[in-house]
């Protein structure tokens, strides 16, 4: 149970203090050539943005540049403290080196950033305002939003790390709810301290 519980963690960890700092660097006041949205303002055949306004390059450059930097300090953490280092999977795969870990926190930041685009184009047709929840939904629609929204991309990240990590299906399913469990507990954190509009 405690390998269940660590393994996630521990692989992931670099994706999850990016999310976090990305927040904040999204707000300061600089790179402001880079806050353009993604979609370049593209409209899609409704009438609605194709993914809106808070998917910007700055968002997307943070999240890889800033995984790949936190990846590279966990390496270096994980390497000091065995107890630790042997819960990462792609470690045990491919060992602790720079290389691996700069390789791996590119991977998991751009498949983190790219996850969110299709759950941001599906909230882009269904009208809700991009960072809100979807209040005028019906329950089944607002639930099944509330899970995706904090599913995305973390079911990403652990299909990119299913073969290197050999997961099993089951351990895949328990990595995707506990990484939803957790980004919604962080979401609400960023949400208490003012870096989010919304808890969820």
């Amino acid at each position: 149970m405690g390998t269940l519980l660590a393994d996630p963690f521990v692989t992931l960890m670099p994706a999850l203090l990016a999310g976090i700092t990305n927040m904040i660097w999204v707000r300061l006041p600089v790179a402001k050539a880079l806050l353009r949205p993604i979609d370049g303002g593209r409209i899609w055949r409704d009438g609605r943005a194709l993914f809106g306004p808070n998917k910007t390059w700055k968002g997307l450059v943070g999240m890889v540049v800033l995984a790949a930097a936190f990846s590279l300090i966990w390496g270096w953490i994980c390497a000091a403290h065995e107890p630790i280092g042997s819960h990462h999977r792609i470690y045990a795969a491919f060992g602790d080196s720079w290389s691996v870990s700069l390789i791996w926190g590119l991977a998991i930041g751009a498949v983190y950033a790219a996850c969110e685009l299709p759950n941001s184009f599906l909230k882009r047709r269904l009208d809700v305002t991009p960072g809100h929840t979807a209040r005028r939904a019906s329950t089944p629609t607002r639930l099944g939003l509330v899970i995706l929204d904090q599913c995305d991309s973390v079911t990403g990240m652990v299909l990119l790390s299913w073969w290197p990590a050999t997961l099993r299906p089951v351990e895949a399913g328990c990595w995707i709810a506990l990484g939803g469990v957790t980004h919604l507990a962080t979401n609400n954190l960023l949400y208490a301290v003012h870096l989010r509009r919304s808890p969820l």
